[in-house]
């Protein structure tokens, strides 16, 4: 078994805070992508970018096929400007899947093709001193909300002269806070906590020397919030793909913010059989805590992967966090498991190594899930028609 080396946890800490600070809501991912293509030209880490922006990076194997794919996603929830009002401020849309609930009182920055503007988010009732009890009947949508401007803009003309047009990015503030008791909570660790898991994964197998089993590629992906995320970035030969991204921490989830996830399905449907439980074993051999989780109401770059036709092997890892999309809130365990994980995986040979040519599968080669005769048996046998017939000739 192959020593994983340790996560630099410094380091961790450090690209996460820088990222945090970069405003990244999907369609306004630029600058990310060049904060995270320095990183990987610090590792010494070949990459391409695709027109778009997503980096497909190679740390190289022994061989290479087949290879196999680990993704995170550099996109951010976000809004974007909707309308600009009679009264000098904005409708919102979101951007993402959001609820405006976690908009209301936020600082944030509104981008436009002359500069930047800072504003706030209220709800369309702001003040109790106005509106008294009426504020706590208000519904909960973005049509409820507005962006208040810090400029001199009380009409529609105000805004025009500024500069600010409807299509104008708007990035919430991230609000990071990194405790001694290990917790981080932010906006946006979803999906920066996953990328920084996974730029640490990355040095600490660069620097340690170690040559993986076989190629694998680090995608940065920059439109999965939108759902069509890794759609377009995977390589021809990949045979596994492993989604990083968030776990929720809730009632009725088993994730914890102390440990890592493997989530069995989502929304999506079910994970990749074998490759999930390749990494279950992966995460008891090296001892990171795990546990076993599905995702209602959530899509990966995994999925996105297989929906646009990619014939892959997918999983999901994801760090545990409380109140995704919303004021999230991890902790440092997680983030150090999942790394730990990630280069396990990354040194550990492929599932099948049949995989290398699908269209060569065969019977003999192929997987085996539970063996074929021990599904059909039963202990409570179907009738045959015949004995049926005749029970019923013997009754008249």
């Amino acid at each position: 078994m192959k020593k994983v080396p340790e996560p630099d946890l410094v380091y961790l800490r450090r690209v996460l805070l820088e990222m945090l600070a970069i405003p990244s809501p999907t369609g306004f991912t630029d600058t990310i992508v060049r904060y995270v293509a320095e990183r990987l030209e610090e590792l010494g880490i070949p990459f391409e970018l695709t027109r778009r922006g997503t980096i497909r990076a190679t740390l190289k194997g022994k061989q290479n096929s087949p290879d196999r794919a680990v993704s995170t996603h550099l996109d951010t929830i976000g809004a974007i400007v909707r309308q600009v009002q009679d009264n000098g401020r904005l409708g919102l849309a979101p951007v993402g899947c959001w609820s405006s609930r976690f908009a209301e009182g936020s600082r944030v920055s509104v981008f436009t093709e002359t500069g930047v503007f800072r504003g706030s988010v209220l709800p369309l009732m702001a003040s109790g001193h106005a509106f008294n009890t009426a504020i706590d009947q208000m519904p909960i949508s973005w049509d409820h909300v507005e962006l208040r401007l810090d400029a001199y803009s009380s009409t529609r003309a105000d805004c025009e002269s500024l500069g600010i047009n409807v299509g104008d990015f708007v990035a919430f503030d991230p609000l990071p806070e990194f405790t001694e008791s290990g917790h981080i909570s932010a906006r946006h660790l979803d999906d920066k906590a996953g990328v920084a898991a996974l730029l640490t994964a990355l040095k600490g197998l660069v620097e340690s020397g170690i040559e993986p089993a076989i190629d694998c590629h680090p995608l940065f992906t920059i439109t999965e919030e939108v759902g069509s995320g890794a759609a377009g970035a995977l390589h021809w030969d990949v045979s596994e793909f492993v989604g990083i991204d968030i776990a929720p921490v809730a009632p009725g989830q088993q994730s914890s913010e102390h440990t890592v996830s493997v989530a069995m399905q989502d929304s999506g449907g079910p994970y990749d059989y074998h490759l999930s439980r390749h990494l279950l074993r992966l995460a008891e051999t090296h001892e990171v805590p795990v546990r076993r989780d599905l995702f209602r109401y959530y899509h990966s770059d995994a999925q996105s992967a297989v929906a646009a036709g990619h014939d892959t092997r997918t999983a999901l890892l994801a760090f545990g966090c409380d109140a995704t999309h919303g004021y999230e809130r991890t902790h440092i365990d997680s983030l150090a498991g999942l790394s730990r994980l990630l280069s396990a995986y990354i040194l550990s040979p492929p599932v099948f190594a049949s995989d290398a040519k699908p269209a060569n599968q065969s019977l003999d080669n192929f997987s085996h899930q539970i063996e074929h005769d021990a599904q059909m048996e039963s202990d409570t046998r179907v009738p045959t028609v015949d004995s049926l017939i005749n029970s019923r000739e013997n009754d008249t």
